[in-house]
Protein backbone atom coordinates (compact mmCIF):
# COMPACT_ATOMS: atom_id res chain seq x y z
CA UNK A 1 0.00 0.00 0.00
CA UNK A 2 1.64 3.43 -0.83
CA UNK A 3 -0.35 6.94 -1.02
CA UNK A 4 1.46 8.30 -3.58
CA UNK A 5 4.74 9.39 -4.07
CA UNK A 6 5.44 8.47 -0.47
CA UNK A 7 7.30 5.54 1.23
CA UNK A 8 5.29 2.53 1.10
CA UNK A 9 3.37 2.07 4.57
CA UNK A 10 4.45 -1.70 6.04
CA UNK A 11 3.48 -2.41 8.86
CA UNK A 12 4.61 -5.22 11.13
CA UNK A 13 2.43 -8.10 10.06
CA UNK A 14 3.05 -7.37 6.86
CA UNK A 15 6.73 -7.33 7.40
CA UNK A 16 6.56 -10.58 8.92
CA UNK A 17 4.60 -12.23 6.31
CA UNK A 18 6.74 -11.04 3.09
CA UNK A 19 10.15 -11.99 4.82
CA UNK A 20 9.22 -15.31 5.38
CA UNK A 21 11.95 -16.74 3.55
CA UNK A 22 14.42 -15.26 5.26
CA UNK A 23 13.04 -15.61 8.70
CA UNK A 24 13.51 -19.07 9.99
CA UNK A 25 10.17 -19.05 12.14
CA UNK A 26 8.20 -16.41 10.29
CA UNK A 27 4.72 -17.74 9.26
CA UNK A 28 0.97 -16.67 9.48
CA UNK A 29 0.49 -18.56 12.45
CA UNK A 30 3.72 -16.36 13.90
CA UNK A 31 2.25 -12.95 12.69
CA UNK A 32 -1.14 -14.28 14.11
CA UNK A 33 1.14 -14.73 17.93
CA UNK A 34 2.65 -11.00 17.34
CA UNK A 35 -0.11 -9.49 16.54
CA UNK A 36 -1.37 -10.46 20.27
CA UNK A 37 1.82 -8.75 21.63
CA UNK A 38 1.12 -5.62 19.31
CA UNK A 39 -2.32 -5.25 20.32
CA UNK A 40 -1.49 -5.37 23.99
CA UNK A 41 0.85 -2.96 23.58
CA UNK A 42 -1.32 -0.37 21.78
CA UNK A 43 -3.93 -1.00 24.54
CA UNK A 44 -1.17 -0.09 27.15
CA UNK A 45 -0.06 2.91 25.15
CA UNK A 46 -3.19 4.22 25.52
CA UNK A 47 -3.25 3.88 28.75
CA UNK A 48 -0.12 5.36 28.99
CA UNK A 49 -1.01 8.43 27.56
CA UNK A 50 -4.00 9.32 29.58
CA UNK A 51 -1.99 8.22 33.13
CA UNK A 52 -2.69 12.07 34.25
CA UNK A 53 -6.41 11.77 33.38
CA UNK A 54 -7.58 8.17 34.42
CA UNK A 55 -6.75 6.84 37.42
CA UNK A 56 -4.07 4.68 36.62
CA UNK A 57 -1.08 6.19 38.45
CA UNK A 58 0.06 5.72 41.82
CA UNK A 59 1.02 2.14 43.99
CA UNK A 60 -1.50 -0.73 44.26
CA UNK A 61 -0.34 -1.44 47.92
CA UNK A 62 0.66 -4.91 46.93
CA UNK A 63 4.60 -6.25 46.17
CA UNK A 64 5.39 -8.46 43.38
CA UNK A 65 7.25 -11.50 43.70
CA UNK A 66 10.43 -9.73 43.30
CA UNK A 67 10.21 -7.78 46.06
CA UNK A 68 8.42 -4.43 43.97
CA UNK A 69 6.24 -2.26 44.84
CA UNK A 70 3.29 -2.89 42.22
CA UNK A 71 2.14 -0.27 40.36
CA UNK A 72 -1.46 0.46 39.15
CA UNK A 73 -0.39 0.62 35.39
CA UNK A 74 1.82 -2.81 36.16
CA UNK A 75 -1.09 -4.66 37.31
CA UNK A 76 -2.74 -3.11 33.87
CA UNK A 77 -0.45 -4.41 31.47
CA UNK A 78 0.34 -7.63 32.80
CA UNK A 79 -3.15 -8.43 32.75
CA UNK A 80 -3.47 -6.67 29.13
CA UNK A 81 -0.85 -9.23 28.11
CA UNK A 82 -2.02 -12.09 29.24
CA UNK A 83 -5.69 -11.37 27.71
CA UNK A 84 -4.02 -10.34 24.40
CA UNK A 85 -2.23 -13.86 23.93
CA UNK A 86 -4.50 -16.26 26.13
CA UNK A 87 -6.97 -16.21 23.07
CA UNK A 88 -4.54 -16.85 20.43
CA UNK A 89 -4.69 -20.80 19.81
CA UNK A 90 -0.87 -21.18 19.21
CA UNK A 91 0.38 -19.82 22.76
CA UNK A 92 1.04 -23.05 25.30
CA UNK A 93 2.62 -20.60 28.65
CA UNK A 94 3.03 -17.27 29.17
CA UNK A 95 5.21 -15.95 31.63
CA UNK A 96 5.27 -12.57 33.40
CA UNK A 97 7.75 -11.10 35.35
CA UNK A 98 5.02 -9.52 37.60
CA UNK A 99 3.82 -13.43 38.78
CA UNK A 100 5.00 -16.22 40.68
CA UNK A 101 4.40 -18.89 38.38
CA UNK A 102 3.73 -19.83 34.49
CA UNK A 103 0.51 -19.33 33.51
CA UNK A 104 -0.38 -22.55 30.94
CA UNK A 105 -2.92 -21.83 28.33
CA UNK A 106 -4.85 -25.39 28.67
CA UNK A 107 -7.43 -24.64 26.15
CA UNK A 108 -4.16 -24.53 23.77
CA UNK A 109 -3.62 -28.04 24.33
CA UNK A 110 -1.02 -29.56 21.74
CA UNK A 111 -1.44 -26.33 19.46
CA UNK A 112 0.41 -24.11 22.16
CA UNK A 113 3.65 -24.32 20.61
CA UNK A 114 4.56 -21.02 21.98
CA UNK A 115 6.52 -19.98 25.40
CA UNK A 116 5.88 -16.05 25.50
CA UNK A 117 8.04 -14.32 28.73
CA UNK A 118 7.51 -10.38 28.73
CA UNK A 119 8.37 -7.66 31.34
CA UNK A 120 5.02 -5.89 31.22
CA UNK A 121 6.09 -2.36 31.84
CA UNK A 122 9.93 -2.19 32.44
CA UNK A 123 10.92 0.90 34.46
CA UNK A 124 7.65 1.58 36.32
CA UNK A 125 8.86 3.59 39.09
CA UNK A 126 8.83 6.30 36.27
CA UNK A 127 5.34 5.91 35.58
CA UNK A 128 4.67 8.82 37.77
CA UNK A 129 7.01 11.45 36.35
CA UNK A 130 6.25 10.84 32.50
CA UNK A 131 9.58 9.30 32.00
CA UNK A 132 9.48 7.02 28.95
CA UNK A 133 9.03 3.22 30.25
CA UNK A 134 8.63 0.03 28.20
CA UNK A 135 7.34 -3.31 27.08
CA UNK A 136 10.22 -6.27 27.08
CA UNK A 137 9.28 -9.72 25.46
CA UNK A 138 10.73 -12.96 24.35
CA UNK A 139 9.59 -16.05 22.48
CA UNK A 140 10.49 -19.37 22.66
CA UNK A 141 8.96 -22.83 21.61
CA UNK A 142 7.58 -25.50 23.76
CA UNK A 143 10.30 -28.07 23.73
CA UNK A 144 9.40 -31.61 22.70
CA UNK A 145 11.69 -33.38 24.91
CA UNK A 146 10.62 -32.35 28.41
CA UNK A 147 7.03 -33.48 28.84
CA UNK A 148 4.01 -30.17 28.91
CA UNK A 149 3.50 -30.99 32.54
CA UNK A 150 6.76 -29.76 33.56
CA UNK A 151 6.26 -26.16 33.06
CA UNK A 152 9.19 -24.63 34.80
CA UNK A 153 11.97 -26.84 32.44
CA UNK A 154 9.94 -26.25 29.18
CA UNK A 155 10.17 -22.56 30.53
CA UNK A 156 14.46 -22.12 31.49
CA UNK A 157 15.32 -22.17 28.32
CA UNK A 158 18.75 -20.29 27.57
CA UNK A 159 18.80 -17.12 25.03
CA UNK A 160 20.46 -19.10 22.66
CA UNK A 161 16.76 -21.04 22.04
CA UNK A 162 14.58 -17.51 21.41
CA UNK A 163 12.70 -17.64 18.07
CA UNK A 164 12.11 -13.57 18.24
CA UNK A 165 12.66 -10.93 21.14
CA UNK A 166 11.68 -7.44 20.95
CA UNK A 167 10.24 -4.32 23.41
CA UNK A 168 8.02 -1.35 22.53
CA UNK A 169 9.12 1.98 24.41
CA UNK A 170 6.68 4.39 25.24
CA UNK A 171 7.90 7.82 24.87
CA UNK A 172 7.26 10.74 22.53
CA UNK A 173 6.10 8.11 20.25
CA UNK A 174 5.44 4.74 20.43
CA UNK A 175 8.41 2.74 18.93
CA UNK A 176 8.21 -1.42 18.75
CA UNK A 177 11.73 -2.92 17.54
CA UNK A 178 12.15 -6.61 17.40
CA UNK A 179 14.08 -9.37 15.99
CA UNK A 180 13.51 -13.15 14.68
CA UNK A 181 17.13 -13.65 14.33
CA UNK A 182 17.39 -12.11 10.87
CA UNK A 183 18.53 -8.81 11.77
CA UNK A 184 16.53 -5.93 13.87
CA UNK A 185 13.97 -4.12 12.85
CA UNK A 186 11.77 -0.98 13.92
CA UNK A 187 8.16 -0.18 13.95
CA UNK A 188 6.34 3.66 14.98
CA UNK A 189 2.88 3.51 15.87
CA UNK A 190 0.96 5.12 13.67
CA UNK A 191 -2.39 6.36 15.97
CA UNK A 192 -3.77 8.02 12.71
CA UNK A 193 -4.19 4.14 11.36
CA UNK A 194 -3.69 2.20 14.35
CA UNK A 195 -0.59 -0.11 13.32
CA UNK A 196 3.05 -0.51 13.97
CA UNK A 197 4.39 0.61 10.22
CA UNK A 198 7.93 -0.08 9.39
CA UNK A 199 10.36 2.79 9.65
CA UNK A 200 13.77 1.28 9.58
CA UNK A 201 15.22 -2.34 8.63
CA UNK A 202 18.42 -3.79 9.63
CA UNK A 203 18.95 -1.68 12.32
CA UNK A 204 22.96 -1.55 13.40
CA UNK A 205 24.34 -0.35 16.76
CA UNK A 206 27.72 1.85 16.25
CA UNK A 207 30.78 -0.33 16.80
CA UNK A 208 31.67 2.83 19.61
CA UNK A 209 29.86 5.36 21.37
CA UNK A 210 31.09 8.04 23.63
CA UNK A 211 28.30 7.43 26.33
CA UNK A 212 28.01 5.27 29.23
CA UNK A 213 24.59 4.09 30.64
CA UNK A 214 24.97 3.47 34.45
CA UNK A 215 23.27 4.57 38.14
CA UNK A 216 26.34 6.02 39.08
CA UNK A 217 24.77 6.92 42.36
CA UNK A 218 26.38 3.08 43.64
CA UNK A 219 30.03 3.83 42.51
CA UNK A 220 30.83 2.95 45.81
CA UNK A 221 29.34 -0.24 45.72
CA UNK A 222 30.71 -1.47 42.12
CA UNK A 223 33.55 -3.59 41.23
CA UNK A 224 37.12 -2.35 41.22
CA UNK A 225 36.87 -2.80 37.78
CA UNK A 226 34.01 -1.22 36.71
CA UNK A 227 34.79 1.96 39.11
CA UNK A 228 38.43 1.49 36.74
CA UNK A 229 36.26 1.78 33.73
CA UNK A 230 34.18 4.82 35.17
CA UNK A 231 37.48 6.94 36.06
CA UNK A 232 38.50 5.95 32.70
CA UNK A 233 35.63 7.67 30.97
CA UNK A 234 35.95 10.45 32.39
CA UNK A 235 39.28 10.95 31.81
CA UNK A 236 41.24 12.80 28.83
CA UNK A 237 43.08 10.17 27.60
CA UNK A 238 38.85 8.50 26.73
CA UNK A 239 38.22 11.84 24.82
CA UNK A 240 35.11 12.83 26.37
CA UNK A 241 32.54 10.27 27.48
CA UNK A 242 29.26 11.79 28.16
CA UNK A 243 26.89 9.94 31.41
CA UNK A 244 23.11 9.01 30.21
CA UNK A 245 21.21 7.13 32.52
CA UNK A 246 17.12 7.38 32.02
CA UNK A 247 16.57 4.47 34.70
CA UNK A 248 14.54 2.62 32.49
CA UNK A 249 16.24 -0.54 30.52
CA UNK A 250 13.79 -0.06 27.84
CA UNK A 251 14.87 3.46 27.45
CA UNK A 252 18.28 3.35 28.01
CA UNK A 253 18.66 0.24 25.72
CA UNK A 254 16.76 2.30 22.77
CA UNK A 255 19.50 5.09 22.83
CA UNK A 256 22.60 2.60 22.97
CA UNK A 257 20.54 0.63 19.71
CA UNK A 258 20.48 3.97 17.94
CA UNK A 259 23.69 6.18 19.35
CA UNK A 260 26.13 3.21 20.46
CA UNK A 261 27.74 3.47 23.71
CA UNK A 262 27.80 0.86 26.71
CA UNK A 263 24.74 0.37 29.11
CA UNK A 264 25.75 -1.15 32.60
CA UNK A 265 24.04 -2.76 35.36
CA UNK A 266 27.17 -4.83 37.07
CA UNK A 267 26.82 -6.57 40.80
CA UNK A 268 27.07 -4.52 43.73
CA UNK A 269 27.29 -5.18 47.48
CA UNK A 270 23.82 -4.96 48.06
CA UNK A 271 23.14 -7.28 44.74
CA UNK A 272 26.05 -9.90 44.04
CA UNK A 273 24.16 -11.65 41.82
CA UNK A 274 23.11 -8.39 40.02
CA UNK A 275 19.84 -6.74 39.71
CA UNK A 276 18.33 -7.61 36.04
CA UNK A 277 16.25 -10.31 35.30
CA UNK A 278 17.59 -12.80 33.36
CA UNK A 279 14.40 -13.96 31.53
CA UNK A 280 12.55 -11.13 30.99
CA UNK A 281 15.21 -8.24 30.43
CA UNK A 282 18.68 -9.60 29.85
CA UNK A 283 18.21 -12.18 27.47
CA UNK A 284 15.78 -10.21 25.18
CA UNK A 285 18.10 -7.48 25.09
CA UNK A 286 20.96 -9.67 24.18
CA UNK A 287 19.53 -10.75 21.77
CA UNK A 288 18.33 -8.07 20.01
CA UNK A 289 22.18 -6.24 20.85
CA UNK A 290 23.77 -9.23 19.10
CA UNK A 291 21.29 -9.13 16.16
CA UNK A 292 22.16 -4.98 15.95
CA UNK A 293 25.82 -6.15 16.01
CA UNK A 294 26.65 -5.37 19.33
CA UNK A 295 27.66 -7.05 22.55
CA UNK A 296 25.93 -8.39 25.87
CA UNK A 297 27.74 -10.12 28.39
CA UNK A 298 27.49 -10.74 32.52
CA UNK A 299 31.12 -10.08 33.09
CA UNK A 300 32.36 -13.46 32.67
CA UNK A 301 30.23 -15.05 29.57
CA UNK A 302 27.92 -14.42 26.26
CA UNK A 303 24.20 -13.35 28.52
CA UNK A 304 22.41 -15.82 25.32
CA UNK A 305 24.36 -18.92 26.46
CA UNK A 306 23.62 -18.34 30.28
CA UNK A 307 21.50 -21.74 31.31
CA UNK A 308 18.98 -19.86 33.38
CA UNK A 309 18.53 -22.33 37.53
CA UNK A 310 14.94 -20.13 38.22
CA UNK A 311 11.93 -18.30 36.73
CA UNK A 312 13.19 -14.88 38.37
CA UNK A 313 17.23 -15.60 38.31
CA UNK A 314 19.00 -11.64 38.39
CA UNK A 315 22.19 -11.14 36.35
CA UNK A 316 24.63 -8.42 36.21
CA UNK A 317 24.38 -7.17 32.46
CA UNK A 318 26.94 -4.91 30.34
CA UNK A 319 25.69 -4.82 27.21
CA UNK A 320 25.94 -1.90 24.19
CA UNK A 321 28.58 -1.36 21.11
CA UNK A 322 30.85 -4.47 20.71
CA UNK A 323 34.42 -1.76 21.28
CA UNK A 324 32.95 -0.43 24.46
CA UNK A 325 31.42 -3.28 25.91
CA UNK A 326 35.40 -4.92 25.27
CA UNK A 327 36.74 -1.81 26.78
CA UNK A 328 34.42 -2.22 29.67
CA UNK A 329 36.06 -6.08 30.28
CA UNK A 330 39.41 -4.86 29.77
CA UNK A 331 39.26 -3.12 32.88
CA UNK A 332 36.59 -5.53 34.55
CA UNK A 333 37.55 -9.25 35.00
CA UNK A 334 34.72 -11.17 37.71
Amino acid sequence: MSTGGARPIVTVQQHILEHQRQFPHASGEFSWLLSGITLATKIIAAQVQRAGIVDVLGATGEVNVQGEVVQKLDTLANETIHRCLGYRGNVGIVVSEEDDEPRVIHEAGDKGKYIVLFDPLDGSSNIDVNVSIGTIFSILRVRDDVPRSEVINQVLQPGLEQLAAGYVVYGSSVVMAYTTGAGVHMFTLDPSIGAFVLTREYVTMPLKGKTYSINEAYWHTFPKGIQGFLEWAKSEEAGGYSLRYVGSLVADFHRTLLKGGVFLYPPTRKDPKGKLRLLYEANPMAMLAEQAGGMATDGTRRILEKPPQALHERTPLILGSRSEVEKVLSFWKP
